[in-house]
């Protein structure tokens, strides 16, 4: 009869276990001392000469992306952008009661963030092209993704920050949260005098700007960074009072804002998902569909084209808005002729959905010209290949008369797969000896850099 485990044995393991993850998720394995880290954060809290420069040219660099929809461009001007100094500076300042540096963070980031709206407006006053391109369109509705981008990535900004050894890490991290397009779609905003794309883009930068700094004071919490030490005792008191009610102040409305953001994120999926599920009609195509959040009322505004749907058909689709928990949700249907459809709105919807069919179309088929294409370049590279190895292969066997190479696909029945194999057959007026096979074999494989070639000898 065999014995159970012991408990204590049991317990053992697990204490191994829970030792073992320990070291292995240790931040402090490999920290530079806490002093150095707020000495190198605060260092790059200030914008002031060169670093002044750098984030106007920046910004400059982020607003041309946006104008050409360059997304390589954007990245260029994120990678070199100096904003994440200030806002690291804010959590760090708060995670260590140091006032000083807080006003300091603040107040850089007021300067950097007037100087940076300043730039894109006036970049965007002046430029000739003012269409809105996809890239400035994406930057002016925070979602979920950017809240959580945000607080991953500004967690992994202060880990990095707080390492002996600095890695790309604070840079990344910079491209990761986007913090300088939305900044200059708000000047591109400001130019055009498009307030919702000032507030919406200003939001978003905001959202990305508190959770940085909040997962950065998290992180200097959970790491013991030593607080900022007084010598007067009452001053000491009123600093962080200060600091903890600035950190209310942060965390609450951070929770508010996450709060609805998922909850709009939630409902915007359900109203896309409604719209492309109950108005999938024979006869009737949606040509725009638009959604309008509020927490109290929210509206999904749908233009029809094609045959008119019923006013009792409408009414049983409005009904099946519960069934998407999409309540306290209003649904308007505009169909072609109706009063107040405008006819210029519903021909730029048309040709918006037809520009946009036909620019998926011709996409799929530069995809397969460019697959062909590529097919028929390696099947005549191949016919090329076999005739000058032919010939070399002359040179050496001059008993060869005939010979050709291709690639062949093998059905592989045992293991249900197919396998690629370089196929030689050779014909030779005097039949080879086995070692000249043997030979005639290794010189192919040498002259095609292949690992295994079938070779059949006629």
């Amino acid at each position: 009869m065999e014995e159970s485990p012991k408990p204590t044995s049991r317990r053992n393991r697990i204490f191994s276990l829970l030792i073992f993850f320990k070291d292995r998720f240790d931040l402090h394995e490999g920290k530079e001392d806490e002093l150095e880290t707020i000495d190198y954060i605060g260092k790059n809290v200030e914008f002031k000469g060169a670093n002044l420069w750098i984030l106007i040219f920046a910004i400059l660099v982020a607003s041309v992306g946006l104008n050409v929809n360059s997304t390589a461009v954007i990245i260029g001007a994120m990678l070199i952008s100096p904003l994440m100094g200030p806002i690291m500076g804010v959590g760090l300042a708060a995670g260590i009661n140091d006032f000083e540096l807080l006003k300091k963070s603040l107040k850089n980031l007021g300067i950097a963030i007037a100087i940076s709206i300043i730039t894109s407006t006036i970049y965007f006053s002046f430029t000739p092209l003012n269409d809105a391109q996809s890239e400035l369109l994406a930057r002016t509705e925070p979602s979920i993704w950017d809240v959580l981008i945000a607080l991953f990535g500004g967690l992994a900004g202060i880990v990095a920050g707080s390492r002996k050894e600095k890695s790309n890490a604070i840079p990344g991290v910079a491209i990761a949260t986007a913090l300088m397009p939305p900044l200059c779609t708000a000047g591109y905003g400001l130019a055009t005098g498009n307030v919702y794309y000032f507030f919406g883009a200003f939001y978003l930068f905001f959202i990305n700007s508190v959770f940085i700094s909040l997962s950065t004071y998290l992180i200097v919490r959970f790491m013991k960074f030593p607080k900022k030490e007084f010598i007067d005792a009452k001053r000491e008191k009123t600093v962080r009072t200060y600091i903890s009610i600035f950190t209310l102040l942060t965390i609450i409305p951070s929770i508010y804002l996450a709060y609805n953001i998922v909850t709009r994120t939630i409902w915007q999926k359900s109203a896309t998902q409604f719209v492309k599920t109950e108005f999938d009609l024979s006869g009737t195509q949606v040509i725009a569909s638009d959604y309008f959040y509020n927490s109290d009322s929210s509206l999904i505004e749908v233009s029809l084209i094609g045959e008119r749907i019923e006013e009792e058909k409408i009414a049983e689709i409005e009904k099946k808005l519960h069934n998407f928990k999409l309540d306290r949700t209003f649904l308007k249907v505009r169909q072609s002729g109706d009063k107040g459809m405008d006819i210029n709105i519903l021909r730029s919807n048309i040709l918006k959905d037809l520009y946009e069919r036909n620019e998926a179309l011709i996409k799929d088929k530069d995809m397969r010209i460019a697959l062909l294409e590529r097919e028929l370049n390696e099947y005549s590279f191949s016919n090329r290949q076999v005739t000058d190895i032919a010939k070399e292969a002359k040179v050496h066997y001059t008993n060869l008369d005939h010979f050709t190479i291709n690639r062949s696909i093998i059905a592989n029945l045992k293991d249900n797969r197919q396998d690629t194999l370089l196929l030689a057959v050779a014909k030779f007026n005097k039949a080879p000896s086995t070692q000249e096979k043997n030979l005639f074999l290794i010189w192919l494989k040498l002259r095609t850099k292949a690992d295994t070639i079938s070779l059949i000898i006629q």
